[in-house]
């Protein structure tokens, strides 16, 4: 959904982030991150925080953590609304409404394990329905609409309109700001094997780009079969409502609806999971595994709450996505990296650069409109850690030790 619409707009380079920079995270994070995280045996991405640096460091990432999922849970119930509004003709701000209390419902009573089968079987089932749109578009338009698209629209860097700092910009948030997401993470330290995390995640970013070409090459051609629609995220069900026999259809919206209910399905978990695993839990000693499963679920609750007031306000899908991996993962995944890698640093470099990654994003993305506010964020944070880090070096009491002579 996002996809298609960002290219309606604005041509190829609307794809920067979506498929190319999350297909290219997925990519970096199996050949470099899923091997040693897995074997760190760690339950949800916060214990990593608290293994390698201090409870109170854990407690503050999950802080940052927890939003980011809220945002990318807000964006997939905004894309349920589209789809259900292009399909019903209703106003999208219902259909937003109805979507969002189907997927609460639906997150509350799953689980780890129910959502990686439901992930596979809507998983098979999305890429069955964008296949035969798009065997049906292709059979509609032959070459010669390909052809006709706009070579101007072709341009995956768009130089013209973006500066060469601006377009790092814009492929940092998704390959960098996502490289270490708690979805992600949760799939990796689940697997079977180290061997498994590393060979999935490298099939599943491969996946990621060769299926994500579909919505994006429908985007291009949408321009020309459905133009001048005035919600571009509407575009895959448009031409789908309009190319599509009937029978078809319903198992496309199928699709789509069965790949939007899995997504939010595993962000509303892993915001719950860390509340009640990495705050919540070890405030409350004694407590039973009922009772942990009932404050999991009532965060899941609240959460998707939250992530439906979100899509509410929203202008587009894709700003949602954009704020879920820019949102403090500066921070996290320079702390992340760092931890993992090297020895550098103590909970007091990793709370600087947590604040600081944060601190930044929202003071350059929202209150001072930096023009490149990720870029920004991510070289405060890793400056913060690297500053604190070496003076905390410099100013560590020498320890002496008396020699017999």
């Amino acid at each position: 959904m996002s996809a298609a619409g960002s290219v309606y707009e604005r041509g190829l380079s609307g794809g920067s982030a979506e498929p190319f920079g999350y297909g290219l995270c997925i990519i970096f994070l199996g050949l470099f991150i899923a091997v040693p995280l897995w074997r760190m045996k760690i339950t949800t991405l916060g214990d990593l925080f608290r293994i390698r640096y201090s409870r109170s460091v854990e407690r503050l990432a999950v802080l940052l953590l927890v939003p980011t999922s809220v945002f990318w849970a807000a964006a997939q119930v905004r894309a349920f609304g589209q789809v259900l509004s292009a399909a019903s003709g209703f106003d999208p701000s219902l259909t937003v409404t109805v979507g969002a209390a189907v997927v609460i419902a639906y997150t509350i009573f799953g689980g780890l394990l129910a959502d990686a089968w439901t992930d596979l079987v809507q998983g098979i089932a999305l890429i069955a329905g964008l296949a035969v749109l798009f065997v049906v578009i292709l059979r509609d338009v032959g070459t010669a609409g390909l052809a006709a698209v706009d070579p101007a629209k072709l341009q995956l860097f768009d130089t013209t309109a973006r500066s060469p700092l601006g377009l790092v910009e814009d492929w940092a948030i998704p390959v960098v700001g996502s490289l270490v997401a708690a979805e992600l993470v949760a799939r990796v330290i689940a697997a079977r094997s180290p061997q498994v995390a590393r060979n999935a995640t490298l099939a599943g970013g491969a996946m990621y780009l060769m299926i994500g070409m579909i919505p994006v090459t429908l985007g291009l051609l949408g321009l020309g079969l459905v133009p001048g629609l005035a919600e571009p995220e509407q575009v895959l069900p448009t031409i789908a409502l309009q190319y599509l026999p009937t029978v078809l259809y319903v198992v496309f919206a199928g699709a789509l609806v069965s790949a939007i209910l899995s997504t939010v399905d595993s962000a509303l978990l892993v915001a719950g999971s860390l509340v009640s695993h990495n705050l919540m839990v070890p405030l409350m000693p004694g407590i039973t595994e009922r009772g942990k499963v009932r404050i999991a679920r009532a965060a899941v609750a609240v959460f998707g709450v939250l992530a439906y007031v979100l899509a509410m306000r929203a202008e587009r899908v894709y700003h949602l996505v954009e704020e879920s991996s820019a949102f403090g993962s500066a921070g996290i995944v320079t702390v992340v990296l760092f931890g993992m890698f090297t020895r550098l640093g103590g909970p007091a470099a990793a709370t600087a650069s947590l604040v600081a990654g944060v601190a930044t994003w929202i003071l350059g993305a929202h209150i001072f409109a930096l023009p490149y506010p990720y870029l920004t964020s991510l070289l405060a944070a890793v400056a913060a850690y690297v500053a604190t880090a070496i003076l905390a070096r410099a100013t560590a009491p020498v320890r002496v030790t008396a020699t017999a002579g």
